[in-house]
């Protein structure tokens, strides 16, 4: 499949993840790095809803794959999740309504439509989002957005607040106590999947968005941790092999942590190393 023909470019349905954001401390390193280890290349816009007004729009031969920004000292840092909605004023009566807390807007950002920042009922930090008509978003290629993890304590009111509010199915993937790992489904197609983080992680972690960006084969997950310990990086979990295909979780040089999968490799076990938490100070 060519990029181009990844690259959305027309209204979504609510509930599907449309964009991933960084909220970073040193966007100069970051930005070196995953131009390294991804070919990712940026131009900069003016954001009201950043605390500097820059924010950078990643691109892969010049189709946008995400965007970066610097983050205030009490602001949320690392990857967040993006989810479509209608119409964002709506959306924040239900996010308040079904125990979440709306952050920010609903505002208006030039070129990039209407949004709300949000803390969902787990703690974690979201972005609703209404795209404008000329919404583009390069996924499912190489070195693009693959698909995410809700990481939670509370699995329970992670269901709950995500279901109602988008109308998913949740599918229990694990068995549900030694692995408590769910998908949400719209229309049978699994949209983003919900982890409920076991002894692997401190029990203080907070809930946290696992993103997950996509391997070229002819690199793989081995090779790509190598590069990003190159690069200033820092491998959180080796390589090892999943149904969805073989992956590493990787954290930047800001201490961002997101994962990396070559889906050509997929195995009918899992091998998954132990996590070297990196929200252990």
């Amino acid at each position: 499949m060519s990029l181009g023909s990844a690259a959305h470019t027309s209204v979504i349905p609510s509930g599907i993840p449309c964009w991933i954001e960084l909220a970073c401390r040193d966007e100069a390193a970051v930005q070196a790095f995953y131009g390294g280890l991804f070919d990712w290349e940026y131009t900069v816009q003016r954001d009201p809803a950043t605390p500097t007004g820059r924010y950078s729009i990643a691109t892969l031969n010049g189709v946008p794959v995400g965007g970066l920004y610097r983050s205030g000292a009490e602001g949320p840092s690392g990857w967040s999740v993006h989810i479509s909605v209608p119409q964002v004023a709506a959306a924040a009566e239900w996010v308040d309504s079904l125990g979440g807390r709306v952050t920010l807007g609903p505002m208006a950002i030039p070129h990039r439509g209407n949004i709300i920042h949000a803390v969902d009922a787990c703690g974690a930090h979201v972005v609703f989002w209404e795209p404008p008509d000329t919404w583009e978003f390069a996924t499912g290629v190489p070195n693009t957005f693959s698909g995410a993890d809700l990481n939670t304590h509370d699995g329970a009111a992670a269901d709950h607040f995500y279901c109602r509010l988008f109308d998913y199915t949740s599918h229990q993937i694990g068995d549900g106590t030694s692995l408590d790992y769910a998908e949400w489904l719209i229309e049978h197609e699994p949209v983003l999947y919900r982890y409920v983080m076991g002894t692997e992680y401190r029990p203080d972690t907070p809930p946290h968005w696992m993103v997950y960006l996509e391997l070229d084969p002819a690199r793989g997950a081995d090779a790509a941790a190598g590069q990003a310990l190159m690069l200033g990086g820092a491998v959180v979990v080796q390589p090892y092999d999943t149904p969805y295909g073989r992956m590493a979780i990787l954290a930047d040089p800001d201490g961002s942590v997101f994962a990396v999968i070559d889906h050509s490799r997929a195995t009918e076990g899992w091998g998954r190393a132990e996590v070297d938490d990196p929200y252990d100070d």
